[in-house]
């Protein structure tokens, strides 16, 4: 029973992690970020998930590639007796955080752009 708990906590955390960071509710340290503009706003995120996100979830999957596949070659069970035997399966949701969340990624990267790109006066504007 005490080893399925932690089964379900790693699903919640690891399959959850994307979502939350969808609808902004990752915990963030904001003392400056609250007071900043929407653009700069975008600026910091962009900042973040270009050289922050994207890169660590990058080398998550591939460090943890090779460990699944081990899982996956010996069809892991646990250590544990009568424990839950799909040790394999929980570690491959490692894999799929880090896909998730670099898709995600790719989402905020596209979202901040777009907020730069539509906060910028056009040239006519300038020109008047």
């Amino acid at each position: 029973m005490q080893e399925s708990v932690m089964y379900l906590h790693g699903m919640v955390f690891l399959l959850g992690a994307a979502h939350t960071l969808r609808v902004n509710g990752h915990v963030r340290v904001d003392i400056f970020y609250r007071r900043f503009s929407p653009k700069n706003q975008a600026k910091v995120d962009l900042f973040g998930s270009l050289l922050l996100l994207m890169p660590v979830n990058i080398f998550i999957f591939m460090v943890s590639f090779d460990y699944v596949m081990r899982a996956w070659r010996v069809m892991e069970t646990s250590q544990e007796a009568g424990g839950i035997p799909g040790v394999f399966l929980l570690k491959s949701l490692i894999l799929l955080f880090s896909l998730t969340m670099l898709l995600q990624g790719v989402a905020e990267v596209c979202r901040n752009v777009a907020k730069l790109s539509l906060n910028k006066p056009s040239s006519k504007a300038k020109s008047k």
